[in-house]
């Protein structure tokens, strides 16, 4: 199975809003309210990623929605939509989580940033089933950190299954084929075999067009032509019989 354990969430710093110590009041406190969401947003998430005996998409539900307060109030900030795509994925929304960490590497700026989003950008595609992109996203984060071993795992895992995806397809191409084949054989025999069936039923009807074209006699003619035939054999056998007595008096000699 892919490695998604390592999906980062994206901690809320003072460092990470220092910009906004040095600005007016009402954007600190904004900032405030900001941080407040994504805390409680990575206390629900973590909370439900540690409880290994129950997926509560409820809970990953509940994070999402922390997020999306705290970015309403900083839509430009991406650690906040990173962890917005990473309680998407939980849930199980893979395409809604993909376009999402896509926007966190399209507009982060930090490298191990951009590199964390494309990573979890693969997960997500793989976990879609979109093999191709998972493996394209995977380069792109591997790209921005050559040493990172999950992101290698998760490359050469999208890539056996890109594999065995094009084996099986294939396989069902070479099914499919051989049934066109089998489906080929079937309409050739059919057809010859009534080809077969007429040639025979043209036979029988010849046949008996031949029956009812033959002239019938009557019983006089028939008794005419066997008196007829009874003659003829009389007549033969009389002239046989006359060259066997002329046959025995040549051959008799005078000693």
């Amino acid at each position: 199975m892919f490695k998604i354990n390592n999906m980062k969430i994206l901690k809320v710093t003072r460092a990470g809003l220092c910009a906004a110590c040095l600005t007016l009041t009402v954007l600190t406190a904004t900032a405030q309210n900001e941080r407040k969401f994504v805390r409680e947003g990575n206390r629900i998430y973590e909370q439900a990623l540690a409880d290994t005996t129950n997926h509560d998409t409820l809970a990953f539900s509940n994070a999402e929605v922390e997020y999306r307060k705290a970015l309403a109030k900083n839509p430009a900030e991406q650690k906040w939509n990173f962890n917005l795509g990473n309680s998407q994925f939980r849930q199980g929304h893979a395409r809604e989580a993909a376009s999402t960490f896509a926007e966190v590497a399209r507009n982060s700026e930090n490298p191990t940033n951009k590199a964390s989003a494309y990573y979890n950008m693969g997960n997500s595609l793989l976990a879609d089933q979109k093999l191709d992109e998972s493996i394209e996203a995977y380069k792109d984060a591997l790209r921005r950190t050559p040493s990172d071993p999950a992101a290698k795992y998760n490359l050469l895992y999208a890539m056996k299954m890109k594999q065995q995806q094009q084996q099986q397809q294939q396989q069902q191409q070479q099914q499919d084929q051989n049934k066109d084949e089998e489906k080929d054989q079937d309409k050739e025999k059919d057809q010859q075999q009534n080809k077969d069936n007429k040639d025979d039923q043209n036979k029988d009807k010849d046949s008996q067009q031949q029956q009812q074209q033959q002239p019938k006699i009557s019983q006089e003619d028939a008794a005419q032509i066997l008196k007829a035939l009874q003659n003829n054999e009389e007549k033969i056998r009389e002239k046989m019989e006359k060259a066997q007595v002329e046959h025995d008096r040549k051959t008799d000699k005078d000693w």
